[in-house]
């Protein structure tokens, strides 16, 4: 990467934390488990955060070497504590048609959370349908991850270390202050070393497919998230380009694809799998089957979601789609899916469906595919954490 580059993107991590008043200790929310603050069931000792070489720690799952500064304090990306929501109509009035959002549905309770929003926060703790759940996104690897945030039984909540590994975000629990890597969801230094939360199916949509899909969603309100930032505005400006670095990466890039090339990474059964996202696209739609852990998916993309890391407009970049990945089957009928126009239609029963995974008409309609947690992702990332990858250049 550049000179020029590397200062463009320390100085977006810069503007992401200016103005920010939140330490760790701010509002009681992250005070040290070794000042006694670790709730019943959970250790007590040192900070990872303080010391991440502490000797009473267990041992290492990644080498703390390689978990760097991004620039800012903990939590001088401030976390989004206390959440709150509009409906789909209200955030229409803000929210551009292609750009992406985080979608996380519980038992009928649907969120979206905006990346114009959680770029500048990277964190949101939140409850959905009585679940406390952490919805993540990382701009370095553009990847949202959602966790349901209960260790050992207990609820945590999650800050922003200020730390990178493998350029992607490490989140903290504030209880024990504890190292987390945000894309797989693990505990990695302190005293939870080992630790893994369960990982939410949250896929990126442009915000009209959400808006179409769930009219009586919740969207994440821009104007009361307790700071003021300049949303809608992207602070990494030109980081995704095809001949980009990852900012502070550490390592080889795995050869077989270009560093920041976008894929679709499934992990199922122990086996991992990615497709870049240019064989799984089309004209308007496409449909991509595949086997991962002995089990068939169905992947569907469809056009119309902007890149927020382009432009210096989130919704200004250019069009990479929308990625759904499930099971194809209702019940125990399999169905075989085929784009139409800019949908979808199973050829057993004639039913329309939608990117999210829904049948919108026909024999099927209001009937759901069971969704299948996946990254889309930069090719540095996925091949980091998932070093065994088959890699599938030619969609099926």
């Amino acid at each position: 990467m550049s000179g020029a580059r590397v200062l463009s993107i320390t100085l977006g991590l810069a503007l992401v934390a200016a103005a920010c008043t939140t330490s760790r200790s701010d509002d009681g929310a992250g005070t040290a488990a070794g000042a006694g603050a670790a709730p019943d069931g959970l250790p007590e000792g040192p900070s990872a955060l303080d010391d991440m070489t502490d000797p009473s720690f267990p041992q290492p799952l990644v080498d703390p070497v390689q978990i760097v500064s991004g620039g800012p304090p903990p939590d001088g990306i401030p976390p989004i504590d206390e959440p709150q929501f509009v409906s789909v109509a209200d955030a229409g009035q803000w929210l551009a048609s292609d750009e992406p959002v985080i979608a996380v549905e519980i038992d009928g309770d649907a969120r979206a959370y905006p990346v114009q929003i959680l770029i500048w926060h990277e964190i949101v703790n939140d409850t959905v349908a009585g679940a406390p759940v952490t919805v993540t996104y990382c701009p370095l690897c553009n990847t949202g991850v959602s966790f349901v945030r209960v260790v050992d039984g207990v609820e945590v909540t999650f800050g922003t270390s200020g730390r990178l590994f493998a350029s992607a975000l490490v989140m903290y629990d504030r209880p024990t202050e504890s190292l987390w890597t945000h894309f797989d969801g693990r505990a990695v230094v302190g005293l939870l070393t080992g630790e893994q939360l369960e990982v939410i199916p949250s896929p990126l949509l442009a915000w009209s497919e959400f808006a179409a899909s769930f009219p009586d969603g919740r969207v994440l309100d821009r104007d009361r998230t307790r700071f003021r930032r300049n949303y809608g505005t992207n602070p990494y400006e030109g980081y995704d380009r095809p001949d980009a670095r990852p900012f502070l990466f550490r390592g080889e890039v795995d050869d077989r694809a270009r560093a920041m090339q976008r894929v679709v990474g499934v992990e199922r059964g122990g086996e991992a799998t990615a497709w870049p996202v240019e064989a799984v696209s089309g004209d308007g739609a496409a449909v991509t089957y595949g086997e991962v852990g002995g089990d068939e998916i169905v992947i569907l993309w469809k056009a119309g979601q902007s890149t927020a890391l382009e432009a210096n407009e989130v919704d200004a970049g250019r069009d990479v789609g929308s990625v759904g990945v499930f099971l194809p089957q209702v019940g125990e009928r399999r169905l075989t899916l085929r784009a139409e126009g800019d949908g979808f239609r199973d050829a057993e029963t004639g039913s329309v469906w939608d990117v999210a995974g829904q049948a919108t008409g026909g024999p099927l309609e209001g009937a759901s595919l069971d969704r299948i947690n996946h990254f889309v992702t930069f090719w540095f990332a996925w091949s980091t954490y998932q070093p065994g990858t088959t890699l599938v250049e030619d969609g099926a």
